[in-house]
């Protein structure tokens, strides 16, 4: 269950709420529920690992643990926790991917990804999800 909002995350949508629209807040919100539309922030979003949102986002940080399909825009840092499922494009400062989270979209990544900047120091991906699970082992090994 949602527990009682706290200064970080005053605003929680509960896992019984079903949201269409546009919200807009400034410290921070955790999704429990479902969410569909638009968010604008300049603080922090949590999905949590039981949540679902379909939403084009623009804020501070995310922090993903449910399953998030849409734009992500954040200025200083996106988390894919292990249980996440994202599918969509994001731009963000920083980028940290849990293992075992899935994702499925393109990534710009850099101190200039936000502010629209040409390449530079930002780095530009196109992941898609392979049919089989890499561990991590095999990943250090194909990076060497």
């Amino acid at each position: 269950m949602a527990e009682a909002g706290n200064q970080d995350t005053p605003t929680i949508l509960g896992p019984d709420t079903v949201f269409k629209g546009e919200i807009t807040f400034e410290k921070g919100m955790k999704l429990f529920g479902r969410f569909e539309g638009k968010i604008t922030s300049g603080g922090r979003l949590h999905v949590a690992k039981e949540a679902k949102m379909q939403a084009d986002v623009d804020a501070s940080t995310v922090v993903i643990e449910g399953e998030v399909k849409g734009t992500l825009n954040c200025s200083d840092r996106i988390e894919l926790k292990q249980s996440a499922r994202y599918e969509g494009d994001l731009k963000t400062a920083r980028l940290v991917v849990d293992e075992g989270a899935v994702f499925s979209g393109h990534v710009t990544v850099g101190p200039d990804a936000i502010k629209g900047g040409k390449a530079g120091p930002s780095r530009s991906l196109n992941i898609e999800p392979k049919p089989e699970r890499v561990n991590q082992p095999q990943l250090q090994a194909a990076n060497k």
